[in-house]
């Protein structure tokens, strides 16, 4: 039994004869009376009773009938939602970024995404590097940015953008008339972090490791804009992209020395190809970097 002997047999019942639904089908009268044949020996009873003047359902040709309405029907809605999917008119677009470039590099984008594609629905998580990247291994979204240092032989991904990690601090603090700071001079100073799971963090702490310095870790916290008035305020520094520093910020931002700069990939699963909506994203934003 396959969906074609199902649509033969509505026609038939629609027109009530042979020769008309084989009309309607565009096919021989002969091809389609074997085909309702074929299904009879299939399942193994009669479907149709046929005399002269009409043709009839058999009890078990009207039990098949309604399945096969249910079964056309939902064929129709699949081909409809997966076309709708193809032409960007239906879709969803899972991502998990880390919170920084959510909050100061992608809301354009996402906007003027949103312009261009405005019937597909982006479902946006942000949290950490690290939950990025398990998001991503559990399959809990189809798309996620990561850092270079955490792609793996499973993943395909793109070099999104490459960013300068800057020393953050007050206008006041000691080290504001230097034109760049070394790693030594950055853990002299008390500090404000994000909390475990953010790169940045995993990243500083290693150096400290590496150098055999220790953390001063005052503050932590995943609030960007409670960094930001910690360090305005002089309480503490902290290290973060250099994007997340504008003008209007009571905040210097300093290069290391020698500089470091953080490679973002946007990243998905090599065996699981993603979808049209997702590939749409993907290439909008390494058109729009």
């Amino acid at each position: 039994m396959d969906i074609r002997q199902l649509k033969h047999l509505d026609s038939l019942v629609k027109h009530g004869s042979f020769t008309k639904a084989a009309e309607s089908l565009n096919m021989a009268q002969p091809a389609l009376s074997q085909s309702i044949k074929r299904l009879e020996l299939s399942l193994g009873v009669t479907l149709v009773t046929r005399s002269i003047k009409k043709i009839s359902l058999t009890a078990e040709g009207k039990a098949l009938h309604i399945h096969a309405l249910l079964i056309i029907k939902q064929l129709k809605q699949a081909e409809s939602h997966i076309k709708s999917m193809a032409n960007l008119t239906k879709g969803e677009v899972n991502i998990a970024v880390p919170g920084m470039l959510g909050s100061f590099y992608l809301p354009s984008r996402l906007m003027a995404f949103r312009h261009q594609y405005p019937d597909l629905k982006l479902s946006l998580f942000e949290g950490g590097t690290r939950d990025s990247l398990r998001m991503l291994i559990q399959e809990e979204v189809d798309v996620a940015i990561i850092t270079a240092q955490d792609l793996k032989p499973e993943f395909e991904s793109q070099l999104l953008l490459t960013e300068q990690m800057v020393v953050a601090l007050g206008t006041d603090h000691p080290l504001a008339e230097q034109e760049d700071i070394n790693i030594e001079q950055f853990f002299e100073h008390e500090l404000v972090m994000f909390k475990p799971g953010y790169f940045h963090r995993e990243w500083m702490l290693s150096q400290a490791d590496a150098l055999g310095l220790h953390a001063n870790i005052g503050f932590e916290t995943n609030l960007i804009n409670l960094i930001k008035q910690i360090v305005s305020q002089g309480f503490a520094i902290t290290s973060v992209l250099e994007m997340v520093i504008s003008e209007k910020d009571e905040i210097l931002a300093k290069p290391f020395t020698p500089p470091v700069f953080l490679d973002l990939h946007i990243a998905w699963k090599r065996h699981k190809p993603i979808s049209v909506a997702d590939r749409a994203f993907v290439d909008f934003l390494m058109k729009n970097r």
